[in-house]
């Protein structure tokens, strides 16, 4: 059985501390110590040092097992606590080195620092380890046990064979011997107890359940996979489209720049062009003015004239259609007034044939017959 080697990570302080359990090493001192403090006083006070009691062993009893000895009633209570937490103590650390000694054999111990805390840990990795090697033993043991089980039911059914059917591997032939081995390497793919019937069906019918279970899932499998392929092959086409309305997009951004550029190149033109037209106006005024040109020929003032001009033509409209109805008559007033004098004579004449019309109606129309009533 390899020897097993206990890590020195696991060891508490393993860099700093010493295995001299009689007597620590300087830097495994208290911290009070080492950072030069005084170490705290005793109950009576004056400055005195409060000593730990030692065991038969020289070893300082934690502050921890000292405080639970103290918390004892009476003197030869506190004793018995002190002597008592010092022996288990001092049997922890006989186990450990013990078991430190069996694990790293003829190497030396890495050393670290001996206090309740450390020994502790030791003892509980120290019990963990004895029972995981006694767990390992017992199994190592029923292996061999089931071996030699194995070993004997084989010598007995080989006996068997060559005493009673004077059979042994040795009198097989070369393809018996092949058949015999394909058995075994059958029993022992389909890990059965034996070579029994019973058992090569047991495990078929196992193979046989896996088997459809395993068709099963592949089914399903499929079916997953011809819907995946189906959302694929939709999201395939969506990509394309996309890609293609993103080119279209694209095409047609780029031709929209352009056209806004030639916009934008026209309207700075223009607006150069209206300022250098402004500028052009502006001195042609100053130099009219300077000329002595009357502001009503302005171009200002001549557009005022075509609006006023414009206004009074709307204005004028109506007054002619009102003229247009006198149009006809003749200037001179005597004329007028014989033509007014023509009017009405025919006037005359068409209500005097109206009325004969009238009459000549009247006198056509049968009278009324009277009706008698009684």
């Amino acid at each position: 059985m390899p020897r097993k080697r206990f890590p020195k990570a696991s060891f508490p302080s393993a860099r700093r501390g010493c295995f001299n359990i009689s007597a620590p090493h300087p830097c495994c001192r208290r911290p009070e110590r080492a950072a030069g403090r005084a170490p705290p006083t005793g109950r009576g006070g004056g400055g005195a040092t409060a000593r730990l009691p030692r065991s038969r062993s020289g070893l300082q009893v934690p502050g921890g097992i000292a405080a639970a000895a103290r918390g004892k009633s009476g003197r030869g209570g506190r004793l018995k606590a002190m002597a008592a937490a010092m022996d288990g103590l001092e049997e922890k650390i006989r186990r450990v080195t013990l078991w430190l000694k069996k694990m790293f054999g003829d190497q030396p111990i890495p050393r670290y620092e001996v206090n309740a805390r450390s020994v502790d840990i030791l003892y509980e990795l120290a019990e963990q380890n004895e029972a995981r090697d006694r767990d390992v033993s017992l199994m190592i043991e029923d292996m061999k046990q089931k071996a030699a089980e194995y070993e004997a039911e084989a010598n007995y059914l080989q006996d068997l064979l060559a005493k009673s059917l004077d059979f042994s591997l040795t009198s097989l032939c070369s393809e018996g011997t092949s058949y015999l081995n394909e058995l075994v390497n059958c029993a022992l793919i389909l890990e059965t107890k034996d070579t029994s019937l019973a058992s090569f069906i047991s495990a078929m019918n196992d193979l046989t359940w896996d088997l459809y279970a395993t068709e099963s899932k592949n089914r399903e499998m499929e079916l997953e996979l011809t819907s995946i392929k189906k959302k694929l092959t939709a999201a395939l086409v969506l990509e394309k489209r996309l890609q293609e309305d993103l080119k279209k997009t694209e095409e047609d951004l780029e031709v929209e720049e352009a056209k806004a550029e030639s916009r934008s190149q026209n309207l700075k033109f223009l607006k150069d062009k209206s300022e250098d037209l402004k500028v052009r106006i502006k001195a042609a005024e100053e130099q009219l003015s300077a000329t002595g040109l009357d502001q009503s020929l302005t171009h200002q003032a001549l557009v005022n004239l075509s609006e006023k001009l414009a206004e009074l033509e709307q204005e004028m409209v109506p007054l002619r259609k009102q003229l247009e109805s006198y149009l006809d008559l003749t200037p001179n007033l005597s004329l007028a007034q014989v033509k007014v004098e023509e009017a009405k004579r025919e006037l005359d004449a068409l209500e005097a044939e109206f009325s004969s019309q009238l009459d000549m109606l009247t006198l056509s129309m049968p009278e009324p017959s009277k009706l008698r009533f009684t």
